[in-house]
């Protein structure tokens, strides 16, 4: 059964938690991660933080597939690092990197597909002082960092959820970023976004053909 939320508590500017808040329950991240991705567009992710409560609304994502997709990390099988990718759904996947920016993503179904969505972009709902674009600023806005490895997002203190906000008017796709090295698995639209959002952290460019 779903969480509900009462927004009525929390100080929101512009992007406000519009109506009933709902946390996503293990149900929703227990579905393919192309089928996630573009639904976790206008959900909100929440981290209750020791300096107070952080909300943003997710505008951009990237799906990852599993083992046979050559850029996501389980292509390399069950590592140590990999080990919550591979992990029941509904669980957050945290890795750094340039050892320094961290990244999350939210782990997919069914356990054992090593397959999970990266979180990219948000728009800040409440305390955050600007848009968050990027995963590496994502993190940092957040406060998410390793110690947030293989945490269940559907817990108290780092969580999803939908309000009643309108769904996004309309959701572009393109490319990943930053997989050139992935071969044919670059070219594929498997990034989702909120068409014209100004928090989106980079527009799609045109690939050289291969």
């Amino acid at each position: 059964m779903s969480t509900v939320i009462n927004p009525g508590k929390f100080s929101l500017p512009t992007d406000a938690i519009q109506g009933e808040c709902r946390r996503l329950d293990r149900a929703f991240y227990d579905r393919p991660a192309i089928t996630v991705a573009p639904d976790l567009l206008g959900c909100l992710l929440m981290h209750a933080t020791p300096a107070g409560l952080r909300i943003g609304r997710i505008v951009e994502v990237e799906a990852y597939l599993g083992p046979t997709d050559l850029a996501a990390h389980t292509s390399r099988g069950r590592t140590a690092r990999t080990r919550a990718m591979f992990g029941p759904p509904g669980h957050a996947y945290v890795y750094l990197i340039y050892g320094m920016h961290h990244c999350i993503n939210a782990v997919t179904g069914p356990e054992g597909s090593g397959t999970a969505v990266l979180l990219r972009a948000l728009a800040p709902v409440s305390g955050l002082e600007a848009a968050a674009n990027g995963p590496g600023r994502l993190c940092k806005a957040m406060d998410i960092s390793l110690d947030h490895y293989g945490m269940d997002l559907c817990s108290d203190t780092l969580w999803l959820a939908r309000d009643q906000a309108p769904a996004p008017a309309a959701i572009a796709t393109s490319p990943r970023i930053g997989v050139d090295y992935a071969g044919e698995w670059a070219d594929k639209p498997l990034r989702f976004y909120v068409d014209g959002h100004p928090a989106v952290s980079r527009r799609p460019v045109k690939r050289k053909p291969r």
